[in-house]
């Protein structure tokens, strides 16, 4: 039991915490980045474990995007708001975002391969730079985001298993199907402040 638990324990902790995570995110709760905050704290001793070192780095980055988001979702709206609204990512932002994410995935690609024992540095790299433009665009509050995540949590899934964090993973694949009701939700949910706005 004492092996298993040392083993799976950092696995388990921050599978339960992505579990709250990810239903503040659904209900587009503030609350979500607290928890954004603790869960990659924890998940850079997981994945130092398992040597995901793209990953481990990226808790880092998941951390200060945490704090940002929450800096955003808290201030980053007219006075009259109640909160930052959900708006649709502009074709400006997306081409950018979009040259951001290869060149990122490049980068990291590259120091993975050349610097690291990694065993899997194309989608370890894949997935961390996409979590970064994820992280972004959830902050900025752009529905679009969760088609980010549905993308990557797919492929989290199939690397956490091969890794070797069956919990963790099971949470990525569990992921996918809330990050499509989590679309649908948050697209239900703009076009409600937009209607509220309207009659205003």
């Amino acid at each position: 039991m004492y092996e298993f638990i040392q083993h799976y324990g950092l696995d388990i902790a921050t599978t339960l915490l992505g579990v709250i995570y990810i239903v503040f995110e659904y209900r587009a709760s503030i609350w979500l980045w607290p928890v954004g905050v603790l869960m990659p704290l924890l998940n850079i001793f997981l994945f130092y474990d398992r040597g995901l070192y793209a990953d481990m780095s990226m808790s880092v980055y998941s951390t200060l995007a945490a704090l940002y988001g929450f800096l955003l979702w808290r201030f980053g709206k007219k006075k009259e708001q109640a909160e930052r609204p959900i708006t649709h990512i502009p074709w400006r932002s997306l081409s950018i975002a979009t040259v951001a994410f290869l060149t990122i995935w490049a980068v990291i690609y590259y120091l993975l391969a050349h610097y690291t024992n990694s065993t899997v540095p194309m989608t370890d790299s894949f997935t961390n730079a996409l979590e970064i433009v994820g992280l972004w665009a959830l902050a900025r509050k752009y529905v679009e985001q969760w088609f980010i995540w549905i993308l990557m949590d797919a492929v989290a899934t199939v690397l956490y298993f091969y890794k070797d964090m069956p919990f963790k993973g099971t949470l990525y694949a569990a992921y996918v199907i809330i990050a499509v009701a989590g679309y649908r939700e948050w697209l239900r949910k703009m076009h409600t402040e937009q209607q509220t706005t309207t009659a205003i």
